[in-house]
């Protein structure tokens, strides 16, 4: 009978509205759910809108219906739209006696209001009486809104009363307090620097809510300041232990696990406090061990805490049993069918190898399983495992595994990130200098612009420099394959700007140094590349200077230069170009080619972009000019900075004036204009490299600056130099760029250390693992390409070798200062990511950098990699003997496509638009002859072809026999 009461009792409350709630209520939320359009959800919402503007503000509206119009409200608000009309209501509602009442209009404020509103002056009178309420209810209210709306500016209104209610009889209230505490801490934390100590007193709490609520902010005074809180590394560890023998209560547990977060807490905690610390780190590894037997694997909470104890482990002091535990539990892990385990796990080996490399090597098949994964996510973490475990004997199949992942995403914020890993890694460990050149090669065909530009320096400087060794012929043959290799990739379509400016600068250098090419073969290919990418103004500005280079080393050699018609036709659009710079560079070819033989050789030598140049700031060559031009009575030099008070002092009325207006805002009105005073500066006098600002006469309209013609060096070129300019359309810029030489060196440390760990054979162990992990999944055929790529990855000597900057030279003299033709840039790895949307830089502009660059910080992965260095602990006695004992693991992987080893110097970069033809199963590793290196058609051959074509085409005197004559002078 009783059961059938209260089933009526439901009834009538969901008639009139479950919860004490309006059958208006249930009707709204029973619409909007039921809307089928966004159109029709905001059409109900407004009309509601309408309907509680008008009941809201209606006179002696009861207490209960007020709490209902303001719950609808903050629907609303849920919903996106503006309830603002009814916030103060909301404010009103707090300062209500009634305890349901007062509940719902906090609760209203807090979903309202933000700390920096308005209406927040209007409630801190309120929290302040609520504080001190005899209700912990209340209390409890006003501390929620303490933690949301109390801003830097009223902390120290309610912070007396926060303090007192820490020692508050109701637990719930003491939880609270150090809650608002450590939200004060967070917003000022000078305002609460004095009542750190709270914080300490409050971790021992009786409750084991008020110490789990204490451990947050002791984990951000921890995380900034380390040594003040060692001496809590024993509470910790004893809070830890009770946690885990289930000391606390079963309101405490959530899926059978004794306070999971408490635990995940404390384990963050102690992972800061045993860090770099021995001793207490001896202290942790009792309960650490504990929490590894004890915890529940089969739950996502307790696969939780183990991967807290595995970062535990990783950033305290090595032990080696809880190593083993971690590794067990990453073993788990791996073996799960669940991505997000396998992610973990990834992370876990991620942080575990800079400890012990063995520990990636035990699991290397599963970690190609995750490589070749479909989960994109799990691949992207895999590689950046990859990323901390490179070395020297395996950075070749890493970075091909990453340029082909690299290819085929799309993201090009992933790209970007990609392709910086990639340039890092070849240029620490690249084993050659080839194979540097070709991995960029490969990096800016698939990357484009969103390298960084210091690669493409660092690139050719390479390139000018050669093996860093005095070799002659293995410099010439380097450059003759990159020239060969860049000859083959000009055919592809839509190549980067920032590659064609590499590309255009090699040819330009070295198309024709070794006479395998000749000119009109290059300048035809240069002339082509200018007409496929018409409108990159920066590209062709390199395709004329590498024009100019080509010809002008053909002049200093003593062979006839004769001009392709192409490039005539291009040097006749060019020196009526409305770009300035590629017009003076046109005008500047223009002027070379009429020169002979040995000032040509003088202006530009043959590959002296590696010769140092002795920079002469003073410019000191003038002295004896400026000496003899003083004793005829010219004027001395007048400074820049004095110059412009000079010249304007007639503009101020004193000194004192002057300085005033310098530093102020000034009201009155501009004056007349007068005459300028002539300046007796004569222009003999004035440097070439610099443009001195001069006053100008008045006119009685206005006037623009017309540009400044530097003083031609040499007098035979003075009738070019005063050749004008067409400037239609030109847009005026302020000044000029200036140059500044920044020259910094990349030292890259080796570092070994080496363990107390036996010697294991590395065959033996690289085969048991391989037989380890077949025995897992017995159903699944382990191919032989997976194993020549675990062989590949993880087999080797672990010794960690970093090359500095893939072995680039000393310089031919004593230090790079200046280059003459190479970009002067610094060999620091660039960290910053080359946003998609700018345009393409150009390398040779040595300006002002627009942004600055900030160098990646040093990954301590790296600096850690290869501590069990099982292959080196031999003495250096017997190192012949050791060496001979050491498996040879190379040949496992010599037939794979993924790793490229090709010895041929001259052929390994032309490889690169076709990999397939020199890394066919049974093509030899000796040298060959360059024409039959790769298949395809030779790149001479068709150059040659090219060529005659166009000389049998077309007659270049023909076509315009005035420009051809006034090229050739």
């Amino acid at each position: 009978m009783e059961q059938l009461r209260t089933f009526g009792r439901e009834l009538a409350m969901g008639s009139q509205g479950g919860f004490y709630q309006s059958k208006e209520f249930l009707d709204l939320v029973k619409s909007i759910g039921e809307a089928r359009s966004k159109a029709e959800e905001d059409r109900i919402v407004l009309n509601e809108i309408d309907t509680l503007k008008r009941r809201i503000s209606e006179p002696d509206i009861p207490k209960r219906r007020m709490k209902e119009f303001i719950i609808r409200l903050v629907y609303i608000e849920m919903l996106g739209h503006d309830a603002s009309f009814g916030y103060i209501h909301a404010v009103k509602m707090t300062h209500d006696d009634s305890l349901l009442v007062k509940r719902t209009g906090y609760l209203a404020v807090t979903l309202f209001l933000n700390e920096d509103h308005d209406l927040i002056i209007l409630i801190v009178n309120t929290i302040q009486k609520d504080l001190k309420s005899d209700n912990y209810l209340v209390v409890c209210a006003a501390l929620n809104a303490v933690c949301k709306l109390i801003n830097e500016e009223t902390i120290p209104a309610v912070l007396p009363q926060v303090v007192e209610l820490l020692a508050h009889a109701k637990d719930a209230v003491r939880k609270k307090a150090v809650m608002a505490l450590h939200r004060f801490y967070q917003k000022s934390p000078s305002s609460v620097s004095h009542l750190i100590s709270n914080f300490r007193k409050r971790l021992c709490d009786n409750d084991p809510g008020v110490m789990g609520a204490t451990l947050c902010p002791l984990f951000d005074l921890i995380t900034r300041d380390i040594d003040s809180y060692k001496d809590l590394v024993i509470s910790f560890v004893s809070i830890l232990k009770q946690v885990t023998e289930r000391r606390l209560s079963k309101a405490y547990d959530y899926h059978q696990m004794p306070a999971p977060f408490i635990q995940i807490k404390l384990l963050k905690i102690l992972a800061l406090l045993g860090s770099g610390d021995k001793q207490a780190s001896e202290n942790m590894y009792t309960i650490v061990g504990d929490i590894f037997r004890k915890c529940d694997s089969s739950s996502n909470i307790g696969n939780a805490v183990l991967y807290e104890c595995i970062c535990c482990v990783s950033s305290i002091h090595p032990n080696p049993k809880l190593l083993d535990s971690a590794a067990d539990v990453i073993s788990r892990f791996l073996k799960s069918d669940s991505h997000n385990l396998k992610y973990m796990a990834i992370d876990a080996l991620g942080r575990l190898i800079k400890i012990s490399s063995e520990i990636a090597e035990q699991h290397q098949l599963a970690v190609i399983d995750c490589l070749e994964d479909p989960d994109d996510t799990l691949k992207r973490k895999t590689f950046e495992l990859l990323y901390k475990m490179t070395k020297s004997t395996n950075v070749e199949v890493i970075v091909d595994r990453m340029i082909d992942y690299m290819i085929s995403i799309n993201d090009n914020h992933y790209k970007t990130e990609i392709a910086f890993r990639c340039v890092e890694l070849a240029e620490q460990f690249a084993p050659s200098s080839q194979w540097f050149i070709q991995a960029m090669n490969k990096v800016f065909e698939h990357a484009g612009d969103l390298v960084n530009i210091k690669v493409a320096h660092n690139l050719m400087r390479l390139i000018a420099e050669g093996f860093g060794e005095d070799d002659d012929n293995a410099d010439s043959k380097l450059r003759s394959s990159a020239v060969e290799s860049y000859l083959r990739i000009l055919s592809e379509p839509n190549l980067p700007s920032v590659f064609l400016q590499v590309i255009c600068w090699v040819l330009g250098e070295y198309g024709t140094a070794d006479g395998m090419f000749c000119a009109s073969d290059i300048t035809g290919k240069l002339c082509d590349v200018a007409e496929a990418y018409y409108s990159n103004n920066t590209v062709k500005a390199y395709a004329v200077t590498a024009l100019m280079k080509i010809y002008a080393f053909e002049i200093a050699a003593g062979r006839k230069v004769d001009m392709l018609p192409e490039c005539l036709s291009f040097m006749e659009e060019l020196l009526a170009s409305h770009s300035t710079d590629l017009q003076q560079r046109a005008y500047e070819l223009q002027a070379l080619i009429g020169l002979d033989a040995h000032a040509v050789e003088c202006i530009m030598p043959s590959d002296a972009s590696c010769e140092d140049i002795e920079v002469d700031k003073g410019l000191s060559f003038l002295d004896g000019y400026i000496q003899e031009a003083i004793e005829k009575g010219a004027q001395p030099y007048i400074p820049e900075s004095e110059r412009s008070g000079v010249l304007n002092m007639g503009n101020f009325r004193n000194q004192d004036h002057h300085e005033s207006s310098s530093h102020g805002l000034r009201f009155e009105a501009y004056e007349l204009p007068k005459p300028a005073v002539q300046s007796r500066i004569p222009q003999a006098l004035l440097p070439s490299t610099e443009i001195v600002p001069v006053p100008e006469p008045v006119y009685p309209r206005e006037t623009y600056p017309t540009p400044v013609t530097p003083i031609p060096s040499n007098p035979s070129n003075a009738g070019s130099a005063e050749l004008k300019l067409r400037l239609d359309g030109v847009h005026k810029k302020w000044g000029r760029p200036t140059y500044t030489t920044e020259t910094s060196t990349s030292n890259s440390t080796s570092q070994k250390t080496v363990n107390g760990a036996a010697q294991v054979d590395g065959a033996s162990t690289v085969n048991s693992t391989i037989e380890t992990y077949a025995s897992r999944k017995p159903q699944v055929e382990i191919s032989h390409e997976k194993q020549k790529l675990a062989a590949s990855l993880f087999g080797g000597s672990s010794k960690l070798e970093k090359r500095p900057a893939t072995g680039h030279k000393v310089s031919k003299a004593s230090s790079h200062m200046v280059k003459s033709h190479v970009p002067n840039s610094s060999m620091e790895l660039a960290s910053e990511k080359t946003a998609p949307a700018q345009p393409a830089p150009d390398l040779l502009d040595l300006g002002e950098p627009t942004g600055t660059s900030t160098a990646p910080s040093l990954d301590p992965f790296k600096q850690l990699e290869g501590l069990l260095d099982i292959t080196q602990d031999a003495s250096a006695a017997n190192g012949a003997t050791a060496a001979s004992r050491s498996p040879d693991v190379m040949p496992l992987y010599a037939d794979s496509p993924i790793c490229i080893h090709n010895k041929d110097d001259a052929d390994l970069l032309s490889g690169m638009s076709n990999p397939h033809a020199t890394n066919m199963p049974g093509a030899t590793a000796g040298p060959q002859p360059a024409q039959g290196s790769s298949k395809g058609p030779n790149p001479k051959d068709s150059l040659e072809k090219d060529a005659l074509v166009r000389q049998m085409g077309v007659n270049p005197s023909s076509q315009n026999p005035n420009l051809f004559k006034d090229l050739l002078g």
